[in-house]
């Protein structure tokens, strides 16, 4: 199969993976913050029992198939030795996938006390900057009572990071990333209240931006607030721009109608519900047809989208970067139906594309093997993306 893109940072050498020893993902194990409430413990361990392999040795017809038959798998974080933790949304389940078909899917936590209704649950994952020496993995969550940020070890308990983000019967969708600054960036739906996205008393339709303790990061609009941006809808997609430390956001349809690729800019707002003379324009928007987006990442100055409606990846290469700003070209389609729905996409260190599938949340047209993670790796030509 071939995609089109770009990798020119990397030789021509596609990146190769060795099993490592299993993983326990030790580290510090944190307690509970002062006066924040805890409803979630991960419980099970990275030794817990394994899975068959999701896929069979004997039908590897497709090599970018490397999981499949989970349930709803949204949050996505690729670990330093090649593999990836995958969270299913619905079950709270975090497995480790390999990076190559066949191997055993491995539970490695399932953090309890979620409501997964109004499409909550277990929303995205992010590993610490500090990986390394702390193993510290963050995750998007929704309790009963909010939504919210945790971090946690795969062998300690969970930790509040940042609670109280408005829970609704719609609109609980979230996505979480870190900046080069080591500061992290946390996107959140307006909870089916349009009009919270425009108040500044509310956390809800907001990219905030805090630090990895959870409280306001230097230099945010309010000095005692964790609001960044404000004025969105559903934060679909969060992704960095590492050279220029530039946040890249996906959401919509915003107030126009339009699925809208933004920049984050400290204070702007993005004109949710109503767009105004102050409301800060999108950098792109999305072709028409394709419809909701999943979700984001940059590799090698493209910027890759995944749809749901669409059934593709679009990519676009990224041009004019300089200390503040970025451009984008042209959309182009990738993926087109092979795979159907797509949610998460998360670029590797090792230069790998990582993307799960979204078939079975009522919309799509459901494979026997759906849902699955698939790895896509870009070559380096600049003109397509061999699997």
């Amino acid at each position: 199969m071939l995609l089109a893109g770009c990798a020119a940072a990397r030789g021509s050498t596609a990146p190769t993976w060795v099993p490592k020893p299993s993983f326990q993902g030790e580290g510090r194990a944190p307690g509970a913050a002062p006066g924040l409430p805890s409803p979630i413990t991960p419980s099970g361990s990275g030794t817990g029992p394994t899975r068959p392999p999701s896929t069979s040795p004997t039908a590897t017809a497709d090599p970018a198939v490397v999981a499949t038959h989970l349930a709803a798998p949204v949050g996505l974080a690729v670990l330093p030795d090649g593999t990836a933790l995958v969270g299913e949304r619905t079950t709270g389940r975090i497995v480790r996938v390999q990076p190559v078909p066949g191997q055993p899917v491995r539970t490695v936590r399932t953090l309890s006390g979620l409501d997964a209704t109004g499409d909550g649950g277990l929303l995205d994952l992010a590993l610490s900057p500090h990986y390394d020496e702390d193993n510290l993995i963050y995750a998007y969550v929704t309790t009963p009572t909010d939504n919210r940020v945790v971090d946690f070890t795969l062998t300690g308990p969970a930790t509040p990071v940042l609670t109280g983000i408005p829970k609704g019967k719609t609109g609980n969708v979230g996505r979480i990333a870190f900046g080069a600054d080591g500061d992290l960036y946390v996107g959140t739906g307006d909870a089916g209240r349009p009009s919270l996205a425009a108040s500044s008393s509310s956390l809800a339709g907001k990219v905030l931006r805090v630090t990895d303790i959870g409280r306001p990061a230097p230099g945010n609009p309010r000095p005692s607030s964790p609001v960044f941006t404000s004025g969105h809808r559903d934060v679909a997609g969060l992704c960095l721009v590492s050279q220029i430390n530039l946040m890249i956001e996906t959401e919509g349809p915003g107030a126009d109608g339009h699925y809208e690729v933004n920049t984050l800019r400290r204070g702007a707002s993005y004109g949710w519900p109503a767009t105004s003379a102050t409301s800060t324009a999108p950098l792109a928007t999305l072709p028409a047809g394709y419809g909701q987006p999943g979700g984001c990442t940059v590799l090698d100055n493209v910027l890759y989208v995944t749809t749901l409606q669409g059934d593709a990846l679009l990519v676009s290469h990224l041009a004019g970067i300089n200390s503040s700003s970025v451009t984008t070209g042209k959309f182009t389609t990738l993926l087109k139906g092979k795979y159907g729905r797509l949610r998460t996409v998360v670029a590797a260190p090792d230069g790998a594309l990582w993307l799960t599938t979204s078939n079975r949340d009522g919309h799509g047209k459901p494979a026997a093997d759906d849902e699955r993670v698939l790895r896509v790796v870009p070559d380096s030509g600049g003109g397509s993306l061999p699997v």
